[in-house]
């Protein structure tokens, strides 16, 4: 039993270090809701990230719009992967999150 144990802390720190190594790019509003939600489920699963606040940065509301073809808010590159919308599904499986 005790080797199970060190396997599984294994992959406790594997898992760790995945969200540690993770770039995500919150593409945001200040007035949005589910943008809130979204920095909030990141938080809560520990996951750190970059806010870009679209409304105030042209630039990187036009990078935005280039990475997801949308112009509503949130967009979250996570690690390449662009998710539209505050989707806990795409974002478990983007981040490998159980």
């Amino acid at each position: 039993m005790e080797g199970y144990k060190f396997y599984s802390d294994k992959f406790k720190y594997k898992d760790m270090l995945i969200k540690l190594m993770a770039k995500v790019i919150v593409y945001s509003t200040p007035i949005c809701p589910w943008c809130v939600k979204a920095k909030e489920f990141l938080k809560e699963n520990n996951v750190p990230y970059e806010e870009v606040n679209v409304a105030a940065n042209r630039d990187a509301a036009e990078e935005m719009v280039r990475k997801s073809g949308q112009m509503g808010v949130p967009v979250i590159d996570a690690n390449g992967q662009i998710i539209v919308g505050f989707n806990k599904t795409a974002l478990k499986k983007a981040l490998n999150l159980q």
